[in-house]
């Protein structure tokens, strides 16, 4: 579905959807909230004054847990092993036998996942894509479209969902003037959201998409037929020709924070209401949790992650009060 086109792209968009509903998405709301919960009830048995890494305890856990109850994953030896792969599908720098072994090793968990909701299925989306079928020929995903489906919600749904809990966490604590605004009513966690979605886009560029015709841009440059295009979210989100000179600020209260962080058009992202879901939950919750919330590296630069796709920091350190 990432590299299809026209027909082809809409016959499996329309499949997917079918199990992959807004009722679906809506009904992980009491779920989230209490996963969110544990969360910080864990965070809570710091130390005081002790450091402890958001991304880590916080960011990274969510959505991994989300991902595993929305596919129906029980088995903690399976959810081990998942973990173990999305810590290495955006490890750019990796090896190309590195990059073998975490394709085989993802396929491998998913195709065991597939096998267990044939037998056993249940009220999750592994089962409602083995079960969906086109209304008008009867076809089904193929077990290949089934598994590249599943690594597509995997790869597209976590990283990027990290990212985003840790750049508006970060973004808020390098700038406490922009939480005042939410907590004086100036600017809502909505807010806060679609300015890091723009600001901070959680995957920076996208590969690849490829041209199906020629695509003449300004400037005279011309995209030919069959040309790589890698996607620039994260320059996107700061065109100034767009958002003006200050575009490069991070502000809640600003007006426009139109963005491509979740694609656009028939690509645009399936799960970014989930992803937005989990933020809107969890933002706030963390800080209500710890108001005195500090970052632990005062405003020294974070190390960023090792890769030209995922835009997020190796860690967020930060004490909670």
């Amino acid at each position: 579905m990432f590299t299809s086109y026209g027909g082809d792209h809409r016959r499996l968009r329309t499949l997917v959807s079918k199990a992959f509903t807004a009722r679906r998405t809506a009904a992980l709301r009491p779920r989230i909230e209490e996963i969110c919960a544990t969360l910080l009830d864990g965070l809570a048995t710091a130390a005081p004054g002790e450091p402890v890494d958001l991304r880590e305890a916080y960011a990274y856990p969510l959505p991994i847990q989300v991902i595993s109850e929305l596919f129906g994953l029980d088995d903690e030896n399976l959810r081990e092993r998942m973990r173990r792969v999305v810590d290495s599908i955006f490890h750019t720098s990796a090896t190309p036998e590195e990059v073998t072994a975490t394709y085989t090793e993802m396929y491998a968990v998913l195709g065991e996942l597939v096998a267990t909701k044939r037998e056993r299925p249940g009220d999750d989306l592994t089962s409602g894509l083995i079960a969906v079928r086109d209304e008008e020929s009867g076809s089904a995903l193929s077990e290949k479209e089934l598994t590249d489906t599943l690594a597509l919600f995997l790869s597209a749904g976590h990283e990027t969902t990290v990212n985003l809990l840790d750049n508006a966490i970060h973004a808020l604590l390098t700038r406490p003037e922009q939480l005042d605004h939410v907590r004086a009513g100036r600017a809502t966690w909505d807010d806060v959201i679609e300015e890091t979605l723009r600001h901070s886009a959680p995957v920076a560029n996208l590969p690849l998409r490829y041209a199906v015709e020629d695509i003449e841009l300004d400037g005279g440059v011309v995209l030919r037929k069959g040309d790589a295009i890698l996607a620039a979210y994260a320059a996107a989100g700061r065109d100034p020709e767009v958002h003006g000179e200050d575009a490069d600020h991070f502000d809640v209260t600003r007006g426009l924070k139109n963005h491509l962080a979740f694609g656009h058009g028939v690509h645009l992202c399936v799960g970014a209401p989930l992803g937005r879901l989990e933020a809107a939950i969890a933002l706030p919750a963390l800080f209500d949790r710890f108001p005195g919330l500090k970052l632990a590296s005062g405003q020294d630069p974070l190390e960023p992650v090792e890769s030209f796709i995922s835009n997020g920091h190796r860690t967020l350190p930060a004490r909670l009060s």
